[in-house]
């Protein structure tokens, strides 16, 4: 093997190092990319199940009352079940972060460090294997010329000692120590040779070892490494599309949940709860009478004239007052009362609760705008306060078994510290259990009052099987009683209702169609103001108490006077006679608009 041949393998195997070292060099980069895809997605699935629970989370139902009404309909719990189904939808999602990082992000980071490192040892190998030959091939060299210069010497030693040996004129010591010379360098070249051949054939074994055995083996190594780290990712790939297939299952459930519960939702069930929710319980009025206004054609022509009073029909009051005495029921009593001291009568104005103490604006109270609401939820229709007071009276009706229960307990604690003393003193229980008794006591007086109130709703209830209001506009009332009395300080806001009734007041309703005079709060000297003038007159189709100031309290069936119909706040202003006037829930009366004002309307 010649020197040429020799460097030129050298040359070849140090260009396949380098080419193995970035190929390698390569292959950790591309496991160090894929590492790096893996972590954003997972990092991206960790973000995705971070929103959806936050979506979920905002959408679920507070804790209100509104909130709890609206849980009653199939479609809101419907709603609610997609909510939480999603939440277990995030919940999969997480997984499958969890599982990315631990099965793949964590394996591939620790596989890297070992690649690395068993990477590093094989070239570190490979290049020690190489510097050994290169080393080895150094001293083979070495050995070359050390023997061709010794060659050279001793022949050159051979020739000066011929030289000398043929020369006449020189003595036999200089041709002695010639031929001495020689045979040093003869030895020399022959040691050299000795020397160079017996490290060539160490060079070759050690070349032959290289080349056929050591980097073979080296290269087998890189070839393994390479193959593992293909197969390593190839692996991580499979489990890549694992971890998500192993979610599908609940994440098909979750989504079979979601079409569950879109399947359940009942548009009826729903329609219906809502007609349970807003029912009032009023009974539909009846049918509109006929009103033969042909029968004022045979009144006398005189508005002074009281000789037809009796037969004739009252007309409703014009702009003064004046012009109402002649229509009065009672046409023994004169329009004009008899004129008292004007001291006396501004006592009796003074002691006396006016009707009307701030005319529209009454029709709000500070418990609207406060936000609360009578106890007995008298601001309520019948059916409403009917479901509020059942509730209230099961919430009592829990309350009371709750203290009972404890108290139960307690009393068989008390017991077993009779018997056993040891274990307590009987009477440290005696506090709690008088507590106790008397919040029993506090709640049964509660419910019974809430009971009291319900019966009372319930009787005042129209039965399912009363189809048809008994009374027409024309229809005799006797004898109905309404409250007016102002005592209760009871709110009356806007649309708001109460049907309570004492004995305190009773207000006759005539048989005729025009509402009944009484006697008149306030004398003559008052009557120089001027009134509202009537637009149409009104039926009461409910009892309305009117405790609040600036309401009237009506009956049922009552006949009153429209002197301000409803702005659009739920009260009409109606007038009795001269003097009692006030506003009343508009959905609690029928009116009558004359036809000149506005044209006749009807509010139920």
């Amino acid at each position: 093997m010649d020197k040429a041949e020799t460097l030129l393998k050298e040359q070849l195997l140090k260009d396949q190092f380098d080419n193995l070292e970035k190929h390698t060099q390569w292959g950790i980069e591309f496991v160090e990319k894929y590492t790096k895809f893996v972590k954003e997605r997972s990092e991206i699935e960790t973000s995705y199940a971070k929103q959806i629970r936050n979506l979920s989370k905002k959408y679920q139902p507070k804790k209100n009352s509104r909130e709890e009404d609206e849980s009653k309909y199939t479609f809101c719990r419907a709603f609610l079940t997609t909510l939480n189904e999603l939440n277990d939808y995030a919940g999969q999602h997480e997984v499958i972060s969890e599982n990315l990082t631990s099965q793949i992000i964590t394996e591939l980071s620790r596989y890297l460090q070992e690649l690395k490192s068993e990477r590093k040892s094989h070239f570190h190998d490979g290049r020690k294997a190489q510097q050994h030959v290169e080393s080895s091939w150094k001293q083979l060299e070495s050995c070359k010329r050390r023997f061709e210069r010794d060659c050279k010497e001793a022949d050159r030693a051979q020739q000066y000692f011929e030289r000398m040996d043929a020369d006449i004129n020189v003595t036999k010591a200089d041709v002695e120590k010639a031929r001495q010379q020689a045979q040093m360098r003869h030895q020399m070249a022959a040691d050299s040779k000795s020397e160079y051949s017996s490290y060539l054939q160490k060079f070759n074994q050690e070349q032959n070892d290289h080349y056929y055995t050591i980097i073979p083996n080296i290269f087998q190594k890189l070839q393994d490494m390479e193959e593992k780290r293909i197969e390593r990712i190839g692996v991580c790939m499979k489990t890549f599309a694992d971890v998500d297939r192993q979610v599908l299952p609940i994440v098909g459930k979750c989504l079979d949940g979601m079409t569950k519960s879109a399947e359940s939702i009942e548009p009826k069930t729903d329609s219906q709860q809502v007609v349970e929710s807003f029912k009032s319980g009023f009974e539909p009025p009846g049918e509109v009478e006929f009103e033969d206004y042909g029968q004022a054609m045979k009144r006398t022509a005189s508005e002074t004239s009281l000789s037809n009073s009796k037969e004739g029909k009252e007309r409703p009051a014009g702009k003064s007052k004046g012009k109402l005495w002649p229509f009065i029921k009672n046409k023994n009593k004169s329009p004009k009362q008899h004129k008292e001291p004007l001291s006396h009568r501004l006592n009796d104005f003074m002691a006396s609760k006016p009707k009307m103490h701030c005319l529209r604006s009454l029709r709000r109270g500070l418990s609207l705008k406060l936000g609360s609401g009578p106890e007995d939820f008298s601001h309520l229709p019948p059916e409403q306060r009917r479901k509020k007071l059942q509730g209230k009276i099961d919430e009592l009706n829990k309350d009371i078994q709750k203290d009972m229960d404890q108290r139960d307990a307690l009393t068989k604690m008390k017991d077993v510290y009779v018997k056993n003393p040891q274990m307590g003193d009987p009477a440290s229980v005696d506090p709690r259990l008088s507590e106790i008794g008397q919040s029993i006591e506090k709640l049964q007086s509660e419910l019974q009052k809430f009971e009291g109130w319900l019966a009372e709703v319930e009787e005042r209830m129209p039965s399912k099987s009363d189809t048809h209001r008994r009374s027409g506009f024309f229809e005799t009332q006797n004898n109905t009683t309404v409250s007016n009395n102002c005592a209760q300080d009871r709110e009356s806001p806007d649309g708001s209702y109460t049907e309570e009734q004492n004995s305190e007041t009773q207000v006759k309703v005539s048989t005729h169609p025009v509402p009944t005079t009484s006697t008149p709060e306030f004398d003559d000297e008052f009557d120089d103001e001027d009134t509202l003038p009537t637009i149409g007159t009104c039926k009461a189709l409910y009892p309305f108490a009117g405790h609040n100031e600036g309401t009237i309290a009506v009956a049922e069936g009552e006949l009153l006077y429209v002197i301000e119909e409803d702005k659009g706040d739920g009260w009409t202003r109606v007038r009795r006679n001269e003097d009692e006037e006030g506003y009343v829930p508009s959905s609690y009366v029928e009116v009558f608009l004359e036809t000149n004002a506005k044209g006749a309307m009807t509010y139920i």
